[in-house]
C-alpha cells in the first residue's frame, strides 16, 4: 500500500476538510481527492461521509483509522532502522506525552544517554497517554515515560524521578481562597491528578483553559494572572526570578515519572543500559 495515500487519510481525518488537508500537505485539493478515490477503491468502501462543510469518518473510514497510523508509525522507524550506519548501529524508541517532553531535565538525560551509549539512535515520538501501552505491545516503541505506570502483566516499571505538581499564580501572597477570582487553567495530568484536583473547592469551575501543554499553561498565567497546577521543574527558574508564586495553603501534589516496556524486548540489554542514566534532579521548593 502507498503510504502517502494514508498520510493523506489521516490529514482529511484531522482536518475534516480536503481544501485544508491539501494546504497541509502541499498538494491541490483534487490531488487530494484523487488519493483519497483510491484508497476507497483499494479498500472497497467509502472512507469519507462527502457532505457540503461537512466531512467526517464513516465507520469504515474510523475502523481504518488506527490501523493508518499504526503502519505510518512502524513504517517510520521501520526506514530509520535500515538507514542505520556501523557508527549508528542500534535504535531504540522512545515514547511520552507532550507535557513530558517538556520537562526541564529532559534534554539533560538524553544528552546523557549518547554520551553513555555510542552507537545508538534514538526515535522520541509524542503518544497519547491512553495510547502507550498498545503501541508498547505493537513494538512501535520500546519503552514509554508516564506518570502513570498502566497494571499490566509482562511489563517492567522502573521509577526514575520525583516531583511535585504545585498549585502557582502571578500574585504574591496568595493564598487558596484568594484564587476563586481567578482563572482557572487546567493541565490535564491524567486520572489520579484529575481526582485529586476535583477535591479542592475553590478550583471547581470551567477553567478558561484546558491544555495538555505545560509550556501554553505556563505561559497563559504568566501573561494573564492565572492560577493552575504546574510541575515544579517546569516552574522552578520563573519562581527564583519571582515572576511564579506558590499559592501558600493549596495542597502540593507528590508525583513520580517511570519508564517502561516490555519483558519480552529483544533489546533489554540495552534498555537496561538506558534506565541506568540518571534523569536530572531538581530540588523541590514548596
Amino acid at each position: 500500500m502507498d503510504t502517502e495515500l494514508l498520510k493523506t487519510f489521516l490529514e482529511v481525518t484531522k482536518t475534516r476538510h480536503f481544501g485544508r488537508a491539501a494546504d497541509n500537505l502541499y498538494l491541490t485539493q483534487s490531488a487530494v481527492s484523487f488519493r483519497i478515490r483510491q484508497l476507497e477503491s483499494q479498500l472497497g468502501n467509502p472512507l469519507f461521509s462527502r457532505q457540503r462543510g461537512n466531512v467526517h469518518l464513516t465507520a469504515a473510514g474510523e475502523r481504518l483509522q488506527p490501523y493508518a497510523e499504526a503502519i505510518l508509525q512502524t513504517w517510520g522507524r521501520a526506514k530509520q532502522d535500515v538507514a542505520l550506519t556501523d557508527s549508528l548501529n542500534t535504535q531504540l524508541a522512545i515514547g511520552a506525552s507532550p507535557l513530558f517532553w517538556e520537562f526541564d531535565g529532559i534534554s539533560d538525560w538524553i544528552n546523557h544517554i549518547y554520551a553513555n551509549l555510542p552507537g545508538l539512535a534514538l526515535r522520541l515520538e509524542s503518544v497519547k497517554r491512553e495510547g502507550m501501552a498498545k503501541r508498547l505491545f505493537d513494538k512501535s516503541i520500546d519503552l514509554f515515560i508516564t506518570s502513570e505506570p498502566p497494571k499490566i502483566e509482562n511489563l517492567n516499571v522502573r521509577k526514575v524521578r520525583d516531583y511535585q505538581l504545585q498549585l502557582v499564580t502571578n500574585k504574591s501572597n496568595c493564598c487558596l481562597h484568594d484564587t476563586r477570582d481567578i482563572p482557572l487553567v487546567f493541565l490535564d495530568w491524567g486520572t489520579r491528578f484529575s481526582v485529586e484536583h476535583s477535591r479542592i473547592a475553590e478550583l471547581q469551575r470551567t477553567p478558561i483553559m484546558h491544555t495538555h501543554s505545560v509550556k501554553m499553561a505556563l505561559d497563559y498565567i504568566l501573561a494573564n494572572a492565572g492560577v493552575g497546577y504546574l510541575p515544579s521543574p517546569v516552574v522552578e527558574s520563573a519562581k527564583k526570578e519571582g515572576l511564579l508564586h506558590v499559592v501558600e495553603d493549596a495542597p502540593v501534589m507528590d508525583q513520580s515519572l517511570y519508564l517502561v516496556w516490555r519483558e519480552d524486548n529483544e533489546k533489554e540489554d540495552l534498555i537496561n543500559a538506558l534506565v541506568e542514566v540518571p534523569f536530572k534532579n531538581v530540588t523541590e521548593n514548596n
